[in-house]
């Protein structure tokens, strides 16, 4: 029936839509954005065809159904763009290329300095160019890249977020800090979870911009984790205080709600770039102690710097950012606790966005090493 389209243009289907013969054509630019005119056989008259950004997110390819030598041609959230040169002189850029499914390196050779300084920091652009390993790391290697106005992005196609019922965690992790019997770290736990803002922001922050937990919902996510691995051990650690470590692992990571920027993408805001987590973690506990202070309720020091011990040393080795390392049993056992859950989701998160078939993942700087992914026990 159609007769004719944008020479700049491949339809994707039409549908007819009774018997006035109107039509709806979807269609995706391949060369050019420009406006998309189709003819009926008779008439020549105009179908009624969709503007393309209506129908970008029903195109999106995910960067986990990417494949090595693919063209691609698609929107992406950009990351961390950085203007660099090779050897010879010549200007590249180093970007990553981000949806919710996961991220891959790319690399536009022969930019600009033009080119570079328009990129959104972060934002979304589209990307034409082209998919290919290099050292066994899939990698978009970028030759047109132009930047996509927000406000026609389907963002909830670019921040990933946690898959698990955020309601129902938040209700259960009130139930696991519940146990503490301590009065004192009882009234502090319990003047976090009434701070309604504080509470909204604890539900929706990730855990981390990109090693673990990185995406909404995952700080929650990973707090839930390690609440329930702690109340499954401790009875096997008598000697352990459970309250400090019910109260440290609730708290551990809190300053992540003001450490990390996650509205458009995952970053850090101005004040968590020169404080990070760990510090903010401690000083809001400093702040809810001297409301809980105000009310007439006093915490002593001594619990106070049991707590705040188990936050700043919580990473466990200088090397990790950890001001202080691990010196009483609840501190050790809330950095292993964290580690566990942080390293597992790494290793799970890796296997699991890694493209292609093959049996080993690429190498990952973070962990150090490739990652079997084949399920002996499945067949």
């Amino acid at each position: 029936m159609v007769r004719e389209f944008h020479r700049d243009c491949v339809a994707g289907c039409a549908t007819w839509l009774g018997a006035d013969w109107t039509c709806q054509v979807y269609v995706r630019t391949v060369l050019a954005r420009k406006p998309v005119v189709a003819y009926d056989w008779a008439g020549y008259q105009t179908f009624n065809v969709r503007n393309i950004e209506d129908e970008m997110a029903m195109a999106h390819k995910f960067i986990n159904e990417i494949g090595p030598g693919e063209t691609v041609d698609d929107i992406y959230l950009v990351r961390e763009p950085i203007l660099r040169s090779t050897s010879k002189g010549d200007l590249y850029i180093a970007m990553f290329l981000c949806d919710k499914t996961g991220q891959l390196s790319g690399r536009m050779w022969q930019a600009t300095e033009t080119v570079y300084k328009a990129l959104p920091k972060p934002g979304f652009v589209r990307v034409q160019g082209r998919s290919e390993l290099y050292q066994n790391n899939l990698q978009i290697v970028v030759n047109n890249i132009s930047v996509i106005d927000p406000s026609k992005i389907r963002i909830e196609d670019f921040l990933a977020r946690t898959t698990k019922d955020v309601d129902q965690m938040f209700e259960e992790i009130q139930k696991l800090v519940a146990r503490i019997k301590n009065p004192q770290l009882k009234a502090l736990v319990d003047e976090f979870l009434a701070d309604k803002e504080l509470m909204k922001n604890f539900c929706t922050a990730p855990g981390g911009v990109k090693l673990h937990h990185d995406y909404i919902g995952g700080l929650l996510e990973h707090t839930h984790n390690m609440l329930r691995v702690a109340v499954a051990i401790l009875p096997l650690y008598p000697d352990v205080q459970p309250d400090l470590v019910l109260a440290g692992i609730f708290l551990h990571d809190i300053g992540k709600t003001e450490e990390l920027s996650y509205d458009m993408a995952f970053s850090y805001t101005d004040s968590g770039q020169l404080i990070g987590h760990i510090v903010k973690s401690l000083l809001m506990v400093n702040q809810k102690a001297e409301a809980l202070k105000a009310k007439g309720i006093q915490i002593d020091q001594a619990v106070l710097d049991a707590l705040g011990h188990i936050i700043l040393s919580h990473h466990g080795e200088y090397e990790f950012g950890s001001p202080k390392l691990p010196a009483t049993a609840e501190a050790f056992m809330v950095y292993y606790i964290d580690d566990l859950d942080a390293k597992i989701n790494q290793v799970t998160s890796a296997i699991d966005k890694e493209p292609g078939d093959s049996d080993w993942t690429g190498w990952k700087n973070a962990l150090g090493t490739k990652l079997y992914r084949k399920r002996v026990l499945e067949e």
